[in-house]
């Protein structure tokens, strides 16, 4: 896989990969019609922080996570950072709510950072899999976390999430399965939609976020 050189897709570029999903799939064609363009969130100004912020969010209501993230931020005078985070006493994130687990992954996230191994400077040259593998070091950072950060902070293009049950759910919903597709059947569907499946995938969570009604062809 090459590197990606532009991480924050223009306008002309998501509407050149929905059509190509769109054409490729005619389920999907029909669920791009009823969706309409695909709208994103604008990513953090500090890739680190939003990172920071999907460990503190993990198994969590969102209610409470927000009020745990307030309390943590609140430790930073000068903001948040790598260092910053290596500078606390000890004991001052739990203070601020964060269980011992959190705790634990907030700081490997740091030091990682700080050591290279996460390279957050650096994100442009490297290619998905090695982003993923060595956020995946990190601790309490799988997978999962690490394709929604490449999808939603850094814009990239070409993930495909199949263990997300809901995309799996999307998917089947789409294409009027009777079962939820398994993970490895998805993979291999997913191909077709190469170099754009970030897009595929987003179409495919609309439909379990908004219920949506998919009409017979």
């Amino acid at each position: 896989m090459t590197p990606n050189t532009d991480p924050k897709p223009t306008p002309a570029e998501l509407t050149r990969g929905t059509r190509l999903v769109a054409r490729r799939d005619p389920a999907m064609a029909r669920l791009i019609k009823a969706v309409g363009p695909m709208k994103l969130r604008e990513p953090s100004d500090d890739p680190f922080s939003a990172l920071v912020r999907s460990i503190m969010f993990q198994q969590l209501a969102g209610a409470a996570a927000n009020a745990i993230h307030g309390r943590f931020l609140k430790l930073f005078a000068d903001g948040l950072t790598p260092a910053g985070v290596l500078a606390l006493p000890e004991g001052a994130m739990r203070t601020a709510g964060l269980s011992g687990s959190k705790e634990a992954a907030v700081t490997d996230l740091a030091r990682k950072v700080v050591d290279g191994t996460v390279p957050f400077g650096d994100v442009d040259s490297l290619s998905d899999d090695d982003l993923v593998a060595r956020l995946a070091q990190v601790r309490g950072i799988g997978p999962w976390t690490a394709q929604m950060f490449l999808m939603f902070q850094l814009r990239r293009l070409d993930v495909w999430p199949v263990d997300d049950y809901g995309v799996r759910k999307g998917w089947s919903s789409a294409h009027r399965l009777k079962e939820t597709i398994k993970p490895r059947a998805l993979q291999a569907e997913g191909e077709r939609f190469r170099p754009y499946r970030s897009i595929a995938a987003w179409y495919c969570w609309r439909v379990v976020d908004t219920v949506l009604p998919i009409k017979p062809a």
